[in-house]
């Protein structure tokens, strides 16, 4: 392969839209900065959600085992041995390794928390305790300290001990019983979509603290947050239905059980789409697109009620009509119409839709190990201080010497010790 000018490694196989889409520009007014983050958590909740924060300018330390690294750099996809999924997770991150399960390695993060303000760890309850890091512990030495603890059930309860994962939080929250057909088997979304809420909400009840101790003067506290509820949360109206209606929410299949017509349509050049007719106007633009207006006089489908009721009738009219047409056709029909819809999307779909460009969705970052990548942008957009992707995930202990000598003050030789006795 010839030599590469993206950071002199040899040339990749980009996509073929990789150019399509801008380099990332660093931004100079990012909202935390200032902002000192201990990321001491494992795999995908806790670091996701301190990668929402030093996307906007946190200086997060993210802390993996020495020997072992964060299990994220062990899951695919990967591209010569270089883990894609840790590229973007620990994005703007600096990395160091440190064994909390060694005395030695317990003081050393004791020295790393003080004059910071926030530690995040994802252990199952009670591992913090056991070695000697208790909030109590940590707050001995930094005041000020606000901690999220993120486990599979929270840090009491019969179920506290219980391993958890994004998979296991969405069949206890209620969610898997939710996708499939309704007389198919229950479904995972295939993506670990529970430790990623779970990971806004505790960005979120991070900056909820940070409010707390520093504008209301308040002081540190812990944050105690469960998978499985963080993704409860978002079933909303669902315990208030079984309350007053005694009603259980079921499996309804690409159908919305409270909107008609709604469902996911296969075009004729099979593509699929998906709509739903929110309200009685996108009700009414949908009818005049598929050349159907009389449907909106007809009484079974004048309001949505009415439809919900006929669903499965008025879902199969619209679903005729878009299987006479390819999906550019329908596009431009309720385009037109001002239909709500979208096209399903893969990654190919999305690389290449002009939207996507338009937005600045990706961006393309330059990386010592793959040249240059592209990640998804910062999320939500700020007009007068945004976040930027400035680096990717770096390599297994990349920022050690400039932590441990840079900041604590190590010596060189102690740094050497803790190497040696396998503490770093």
């Amino acid at each position: 392969m010839r030599a590469s000018p993206r950071c002199g490694v040899p040339e990749a196989r980009y996509a073929p839209e990789h150019d399509a889409f801008p380099l990332a520009q660093p931004s100079a007014a990012k909202p935390l900065a200032g902002l000192r983050v201990i990321d001491a958590g494992t795999m995908v909740a806790a670091p996701f959600a301190t990668v929402l924060l030093a996307d906007f300018g946190a200086d997060v330390i993210k802390i993996e085992h020495p020997t072992q690294g964060d299990g994220q750099r062990k899951l695919d996809p990967a591209k010569d041995g270089v883990a894609l999924w840790w590229k973007s997770i620990a994005r703007n991150k600096r990395c160091i390794t440190l064994d909390l399960g060694k005395p030695e390695g317990a003081q050393v993060l004791k020295d790393l928390v003080r004059g910071r303000d926030v530690l995040v760890e994802n252990y199952r309850p009670g591992t913090f305790e056991r070695w000697g890091l208790a909030y109590e512990a940590l707050r001995a030495v930094e005041p000020r300290l606000v901690m999220l603890r993120i486990s599979g059930f929270g840090q009491t309860g019969p179920y506290r001990s219980r391993a958890g994962f994004g998979r296991v939080a969405e069949a206890m929250s209620g969610l898997t019983n939710l996708i499939g057909e309704p007389d198919g088997p229950p479904m995972t979304p295939g993506y670990p979509l529970g430790d990623l809420i779970a990971g806004v909400f505790g960005a979120l009840s991070i900056m909820m603290a940070l409010h707390h101790r520093d504008v209301r003067g308040g002081e540190g506290q812990v944050i105690d947050l469960a998978l499985y509820e963080a993704v409860f949360r978002l079933l909303d109206y669902d315990p208030i239905q079984y309350d007053q209606l005694q009603v259980v929410h079921r499996r309804s299949g690409n159908r919305v059980a409270y909107v008609a017509p709604s469902s996911t349509f296969k075009t004729r050049d099979g593509k699929y789409l998906t709509l739903a007719a929110s309200t009685q106007n996108v009700w009414q633009r949908l009818a005049r697109a598929v050349g159907r207006e009389e449907l909106v006089t007809d009484p079974r489908f004048m309001d949505n009620r009415a439809r919900v009721a006929n669903s499965v009738e008025v879902n199969g009219l619209v679903g005729e009509w878009i299987e006479r047409h390819t999906r550019d056709e329908v596009i431009r029909r309720f385009d037109q119409c001002e239909v709500a819809y979208s096209s399903v999307f893969d990654m190919q779909d999305a690389f290449r839709d002009l939207h996507f460009r338009a937005r600045e969705a990706m961006v393309r970052v330059p990386d010592p190990e793959l040249g240059e990548a592209i990640v998804g942008n910062v999320v939500p957009r700020f007009s007068a201080t945004p976040g930027s992707v400035d680096r990717l995930g770096a390599p297994l202990g990349a920022h050690n010497e400039e932590v441990y000598c840079g900041e604590l003050g190590y010596s060189k030789e102690h740094l050497a010790h803790l190497r040696q006795v396998e503490v770093v």
